[in-house]
């Protein structure tokens, strides 16, 4: 995430990964404070054992742009509220991204529907992981 201001709105994110028994490094790196960092993390991610990155941040929001142009796996923004325009300027900044470059974006403060859709992508390919993500659907269902 950008800022640890911003944890509490990712929190659904590690919590919905913890709960599938998915390993989490959860980090605060700004794309325009520590961008070298950024890069640095995002381009040795595969190579560190990740299997995709969730990135929150809010306002200008570029770090799951930045971490997108330095890796191959999948990338999950999550435009994050606050600010003048409450997340409107931080969809725009995550959700556009140039051919090439790509990054899926969920709703603004969207880390719990982020996280599913990690656990989506690797349940493609892990039968255990796809039954955990059905029963966990059908429990939503049921309220």
């Amino acid at each position: 995430m950008g800022s640890s201001s911003d944890t509490a709105k990712m929190a659904p994110a590690r919590e919905t990964l913890e709960r599938f028994g998915l390993a989490v490094d959860e980090r605060v790196l700004s794309a325009h404070r520590n961008p070298a960092a950024v890069a640095e993390l995002a381009a040795g991610a595969r190579d560190a054992g990740y299997v995709a990155l969730i990135c929150g941040a809010g306002m200008a929001a570029h770090l799951a742009g930045v971490c997108a142009a330095h890796t191959t796996l999948p990338v999950v923004g999550v435009p994050l509220s606050g600010g003048a325009l409450n997340g409107v300027d931080a969809l725009y900044a995550t959700v556009q991204m140039p051919k090439g470059i790509p990054v899926a974006t969920v709703a603004i403060d969207g880390a719990l529907n982020a996280a599913l859709l990690v656990v989506q992508m690797l349940a493609i390919s892990d039968a255990g992981l796809a039954a955990a993500l059905t029963e966990d659907r059908r429990q939503r269902a049921e309220g």
